[in-house]
């Protein structure tokens, strides 16, 4: 399972030995580029190397049209080709636990500009992973990590707040109301990359492999 799916995804997971072709599902939070521009490069290369294991994405509302739309923009008539293997689409609703693949899924709205967008909480057999996608600090986050083994955390800049974004200062001062297991940091600028020593959260990085 993979979730966001940015314009470099397939290329990095290529770098870390990951086949994308046995990757089942993709769950999208939102559908900006940053967040969702690698799917047509995904379904491509599953098209060129003859994959065949079905693969089903699942994202907010409107995840059809615009993966479909990105396809045709960037390989005009892919989305008529013959495909050995099922592409499906499933549309989360907003606090409703959807199945997808192995995993139970349940979307939190959150706010991002011109795009249906959320918070994801992930529950994998009795581990459950809560990750905030792109958002400004709202108080649904605090459900969002309720009990969750892991939280995934964007922290855009270290201090600086930006519309729509969360920031490492932020998040530190309402670590007490996140009840979970674990804070990881991700989404970093350059600005929060050179502070990340000060940071008492951990930060992701390429290759990263966690244990729940």
């Amino acid at each position: 399972m993979l979730i966001d799916c940015g314009a470099t995804s397939l290329t990095a997971l290529k770098a870390a030995a990951i086949e994308p072709n046995e990757i089942q599902c993709v769950l999208l939070t939102h559908l900006h580029g940053d967040h969702f521009g690698g799917l047509p490069f995904l379904v491509l290369d599953g098209q060129f190397r003859r994959r065949e294991l079905p693969l089903t994405v699942a994202g907010p509302p409107g995840t059809r049209e615009r993966t479909e739309a990105a396809l045709e923009l960037m390989f005009p008539g892919s989305t008529r080709a013959h495909r050995r293997f099922r592409l499906d689409f499933i549309e989360l609703e907003d606090g409703t636990p959807t199945s997808v693949g192995p995993a139970l899924v349940t979307a939190f709205a959150v706010e991002q500009p011109d795009t249906p967008a959320s918070a994801l909480r992930v529950q994998y057999a009795r581990r459950v992973l809560a990750y905030t996608g792109d958002t400004a600090w709202t108080d649904t986050l605090i459900e969002l990590a309720r009990g969750a083994d892991l939280l995934i955390a964007e922290a855009y800049f270290f201090e600086r707040e930006v519309p729509f974004h969360l920031d490492y200062r932020t998040l530190r001062a309402h670590q007490d109301q996140l009840d979970c297991g674990r804070i990881i940091l991700t989404h970093m600028s350059p600005d929060m990359l050179d502070r990340q020593g000060e940071s008492e959260f951990d930060c992701a990085f390429d290759g990263m492999i966690v244990d729940l």
